[in-house]
């Protein structure tokens, strides 16, 4: 690849040092995915910036005005302190002309939404738990169509905001419980769908028109399964300290069901599709214990981190971290975006 100028787009709060020389691993953990990529980018003989977002766009114009880079490498999760927002940073590129990284505009708000990404995987016949929406403000009212235990979650927040052994429950008191912790807690919608016990899978998918699969990766829940319900909270996701306490960790899928391997790779590029996703993914699955995959949501632009599952899972297909930063700036360079239709 040739050397590009790449304008690296992280939160004001995460624009990471230049060395990590005298930071705690603790603080490290707060920006590593922007220190992972940046330095392996530079490493790679690019011209990076990092450039700081907030809730205001016009220093990112100004520095695609002045600079021209070749391409925005895209690591916001939100915008203005809203997690819904990133997409339209994305759009703001697009009507700039400018090339970016991950997915498009449609894909983010397809994917981010979660009761309407359902609703399109259900219309595919893609199996996904029975679900039905808890608004705020409305009388909570519980349809015979949904089966104990249920999961309770935020609609619309991401990283597991939210999510704790309480969002499991077993009863209707426990449920209007949990709906409503959702509704003060997060001041949104509470999505509530049936909780599937089983094996927690993940599949990344990358590409644009063509896409490509990376081998199923399970998050192993260790003994925490043991008098708890074995779900992904903030503290199973991101707690070092608990997960190395509880045994927690994640690898490639071992001893799969024969013909489930090849199930999930259909289902992702299915999903993928379905959602008008571009750029990288990753797919969530539950495999009951029958062997019946249950898809739990799709999420654009996953984790970069060089230690995370995207990149342990493209390491395992034989693709290296800067490998996979490479392809991922190639498919946001080649990406047939609206204004390149001309």
């Amino acid at each position: 690849m040739k050397k590009l100028r790449i304008l690296v787009l992280v939160h004001e709060t995460l624009v990471p040092p230049e060395t990590l020389e005298g930071v705690s691993e603790q603080q490290a953990d707060e920006f590593r995915t922007e220190f992972d990529v940046i330095t392996r980018l530079r490493a790679s003989g690019h011209e990076v910036r990092p450039l700081g977002i907030g809730d205001s766009l016009g220093e990112l114009r100004t520095a695609i005005r002045e600079w021209h880079p070749h391409v925005c490498f895209n690591l916001l999760e939100e915008f203005g302190g809203v997690a819904a927002y990133d997409q339209h940073v994305v759009a703001y590129l697009e009507l700039l002309r400018q090339p970016y990284t991950g997915c498009n505009p449609r894909g983010m708000m397809l994917s981010r939404d979660k009761v309407l990404s359902k609703q399109i995987l259900s219309y595919h016949r893609i199996p996904t738990p029975q679900f039905v929406l808890f608004r705020r403000g409305r009388v909570i009212r519980i349809p015979k169509r949904l089966h104990f235990p249920l999961f309770v979650k935020s609609a619309s927040d991401d990283a597991s905001l939210g999510i704790a052994q309480a969002s499991v429950v077993e009863d209707a008191a426990r449920l209007v419980e949990r709906v409503q912790f959702i509704h003060e807690h997060t001041s949104g919608h509470a999505l509530v769908e049936e909780f599937i016990e089983g094996r927690e899978i993940y599949v990344g998918v990358f590409g644009n028109a063509s896409l490509r699969t990376l081998p199923p990766w399970e998050l192993s829940f260790g003994g925490l399964g043991a008098g708890s319900a074995a779900i992904a909270t903030r503290k199973v996701k991101w707690d070092r300290a608990y997960q190395q306490r509880h045994g927690i960790t994640t690898g490639a899928a071992l001893d799969l069901p024969a013909g489930i391997a090849e199930r999930l790779d259909r289902y992702a590029r299915r999903i993928y599709r379905a959602l008008h996703m571009s750029g990288y993914a990753r797919m969530d699955f539950r495999l009951r214990g029958d062997g019946t995959p249950f898809v739990l949501e799709a999420n654009a632009n996953p984790n970069l981190e060089e230690r995370e599952d995207f990149a342990r899972s493209a390491l395992h297909a034989g693709i290296s971290y800067p490998a996979l930063l490479g392809r991922i700036i190639s498919l946001g360079t080649g990406y047939r975006a609206e204004w390149r239709q001309d």
